[in-house]
């Protein structure tokens, strides 16, 4: 099979999908290409959820069980297991967002060390994740990011996040799982890369535990990518990074706007498009010293990793590249590479169903304004649907 055609097999992106799990994918992603009905069911569903009407039922057979994996982690384990008979690895991802409690904090620390051991015992869960602002507040990293002052107590707040960091960190290298931290606002995320390359100096000695995350929708990526490899081959540790495109596009642009300064964002999509594939390649081409998870859900990108490994003669499961996408998107990805013989691994979501509502709705919004990305999906659903009535 040619390579252009690689992700066009939607038997094998769809192999684990049932007749009605199809149908509902289809239901799902046609109402997702309405913009006016993802506002209405944003709406819609915040109402409910604050007015505690009974619908969290209704959110978990459709929406949810489409993109998230369950409430806990053992209500994952059907889908972790039966990725992995594709050889689909997956990454549980707590999407709680927006706490704001050292309590919380240390709750969510608790449960990621916990996803740790948990990921040490099955062989198809090799990597965790966790989000810095999981792990602390979010104005204690704009603060320390703008090298501002603490007070006495912030600093003591801050020796805790640290400490988070670092009992998780720690914990995945005796454990020899991979963690991804991921990347978030960039007026806080100064503070957040200073801080995940502390850990890297200590973790990373050998090979790389700790990965950041580059958002390659920042045009000042690319300059930040090879000054850190400089600091790492000085200190003697190597990197690792999954490199995404971004999400907070909107929200970056127009707080730009706000305060006056330049926006951190490319111009348009084509700088970034480029941007990603520049980062994708400098990394493949240092495989040596950096590792890297290539999350993306673009046919492009990941035709131009597949072309560039088999260039530098790099072995398709070498465990320094993974392919990443998110559960329930771009099936036709994760499952063709995975059939070939790549690392591939899908982030699954995973929370109570209210408190995983910010992160669907995100989703929803997202794959609206994504061109093509929609359709693309409803595409393939409805070629497999035909192919399956007609065999």
């Amino acid at each position: 099979m040619s390579q252009e055609k690689t992700f066009d097999n939607t038997e094998i992106a769809f192999s684990l999908k049932s007749d009605s799990e199809l149908e509902r994918a289809y239901f799902l992603f046609k109402m997702i290409a309405s913009q006016p009905l993802v506002k209405i069911g944003t709406a819609a569903t915040n109402f409910a959820l604050k007015a505690k009407l009974p619908v969290e039922g209704l959110i978990r057979a459709t929406v949810f069980d489409h993109f998230c994996g369950g409430v806990n982690e053992d209500d994952c384990l059907n889908v972790i297991d039966k990725m992995f008979t594709k050889r689909v690895s997956s990454v549980l991802d707590y999407s709680v967002e927006g706490k704001e409690t050292e309590e919380q904090f240390d709750e969510a620390t608790a449960k990621i060390l916990k996803i740790v051991g948990f990921s040490d015992e099955k062989e198809a869960m090799p990597i965790v994740v966790f989000k810095p602002t999981g792990l602390g507040r979010f104005h204690l990293f704009q603060k320390k990011g703008e090298g501002k002052a603490f007070t006495e107590e912030e600093q003591l707040e801050w020796e805790r996040v640290v400490g988070r960091f670092n009992a998780i960190c720690k914990e995945a290298s005796e454990k020899d799982v991979e963690v991804l931290i991921d990347g978030e606002e960039s007026w806080m995320q100064d503070a957040a890369d200073d801080l995940v390359e502390q850990m890297m100096a200590i973790y990373n000695k050998e090979k790389p535990i700790v990965y950041n995350t580059l958002q390659t929708y920042r045009w000042d990526r690319q300059d930040f990518l090879k000054a850190s490899h400089e600091r790492a081959k000085k200190e003697g540790f190597k990197l690792g990074f999954k490199i995404v495109r971004g999400a907070y596009m909107e929200k970056e642009r127009s707080r730009a706007e706000e305060n006056g300064y330049e926006s951190p964002i490319c111009k348009d999509k084509l700088t970034t498009d480029n941007n990603f594939n520049t980062c994708l390649e400098y990394i493949l081409n240092n495989i040596k010293d950096i590792s890297i998870f290539i999350g993306t859900h673009n046919e492009e990108s990941s035709y131009l990793a597949m072309d560039v490994m088999k260039r530098l003669k790099l072995d398709k499961s070498d465990n320094r590249i993974w392919f990443g996408q998110l559960y329930g998107m771009s099936d036709h990805i994760s499952f063709n590479l995975a059939a070939m013989g790549y690392n591939v691994a899908k982030y699954v979501p995973f929370g109570p169903v209210k408190d995983v509502m910010p992160y669907l709705i995100r989703r929803a919004e997202e794959n609206t304004s994504v061109a093509g990305q929609t359709s693309r999906e409803l595409s393939l659903l409805k070629k497999e649907r035909k192919r399956r009535k007609t065999n």
